[in-house]
């Protein structure tokens, strides 16, 4: 097996991760203060190409493969959860249902300014009442003439709120099937809307740089041609939707577990007790050791998952473990991390402190880790209910 990366990917990776160190990390901790999502970094991230990064460059994008934009977002996320947020959800979420699913009038109309940066776009699925049993959505779309009246709401939306973002995608009940069970579409809803409000949410623990919204529909009326791709497939092109998501989310939680890793070796080599840099006591060592395994076991699985998706082949299960697996290593290696700076890993002054609140999110976005690990069961052949 050949675990070599090309070398436009490990160019990629040393692109990224140089301007992640020079523009992320000075104002990340400030941003994070102030909850303040920063349109100038922002720009600067879609200026080094990273929106788009897997759509064809017919469409603006950088025509790479999956496997790039998650180094992509692993980098990002090794200095900042809020950044590598706005990066994942603005690519998997945001550009991935309309580049997947939509025609071509809908690809030619949002991509391009999508893929510059110019733009972002939301994925509308979280209810208040509908979370990890998002098939529960209650938000409704009836087709009236040649318009769709949406009404309901969303919530922990990303991406949906900011100056520059363009619309969102809303899975809505559009009818019922034969089955008894709610007919669900995806809906393209531009910001502008009338009867479509989006109202930022504050006081978050964690990626306090994100945008993150709730999303209201008063009859909000649209095109019926804003339909995404077929009608009463909303189900299924949310579920391929959160395959990629997931692989994003795991991409963050490896990055975030690199940066936990590499903030403990620097403080714990620096820092002296008893005469001797506190890395040198067996106790401390290792966890040293115990984060540098199981980082290295995380970037294999998430690596595989992403070379079958690359490939073609089927990754759904293989995407649940990376993300599960990847968002738990997070967990620990962020626990380590603030044990190791001791009582400085508990004052903001330390960035540490940051990644150890910005990981919880990984156990709940894209699919709690209970459900991935209904997922994984259900794929091994375990039934659970």
């Amino acid at each position: 097996m050949d675990f070599t990366l090309s070398t436009e990917q490990e160019i990629l990776r040393e692109s990224v991760r140089s301007f992640a160190e020079k523009e992320i990390k000075p104002v990340a901790s400030e941003l994070d203060k102030k909850e303040e999502f920063s349109h100038e970094t922002m720009q600067k991230m879609a200026e080094l190409g990273l929106f788009g990064i897997f759509v064809s460059e017919e469409y603006g994008g950088q025509g790479m493969d999956y496997m790039s934009y998650i180094i992509a977002t692993e980098e990002i996320g090794r200095i900042d959860g809020s950044h590598a947020a706005t990066v994942a959800a603005g690519n998997s979420l945001g550009i991935g249902p309309i580049y997947y699913f939509g025609n071509e009038e809908q690809k030619r109309r949002y991509l391009p300014k999508l893929c510059k940066g110019e733009t972002l776009w939301a994925f509308g699925l979280t209810e208040p009442n509908a979370g990890s049993d998002a098939a529960n959505t209650k938000t409704n779309a009836v087709l009236d003439g040649n318009e769709w009246v949406i009404n309901g709401s969303k919530i922990f939306i990303t991406n949906a709120s900011t100056k520059i973002s363009a619309g969102t995608t809303v899975l809505c009940r559009t009818g019922t099937r034969d089955d008894g069970k709610p007919e669900l579409s995806s809906i393209l809803v531009e910001t502008g809307t009338r009867g479509y409000i989006t109202k930022e949410m504050h006081d978050k623990m964690m990626w306090r740089a994100s945008n993150t919204s709730e999303l209201y529909f008063d009859d909000c009326r649209v095109p019926k041609e804003n339909l995404l791709g077929t009608r009463g497939h909303g189900f299924h092109q949310m579920m391929q939707t959160l395959d990629g998501g997931r692989l994003s989310i795991g991409a963050m939680g490896l990055g975030g577990s690199q940066g936990c890793f590499d903030m403990a070796l620097k403080y714990s080599s620096e820092r002296e007790q008893f005469g001797r840099p506190i890395s040198n006591f067996q106790i401390n060592a290792f966890k040293l050791a115990d984060m540098a395994l199981e980082i290295e076991c995380a970037r294999l699985l998430l690596y595989k998952a992403c070379w079958l998706r690359d490939n073609n082949k089927p990754f759904s299960k293989e995407a649940a473990m990376a993300k599960l697996y990847c968002s738990e290593v997070m967990y620990r290696c962020a626990n380590h991390a603030v044990q190791l700076h001791g009582g400085y890993g508990l004052m903001k002054e330390y960035d540490v402190e940051r990644f150890y609140r910005d990981q919880k999110l990984l156990d709940i976005g894209e699919g709690t880790s209970e459900v991935q690990r209904i997922v994984i069961a259900r794929y091994i052949g375990a039934r659970c209910l």
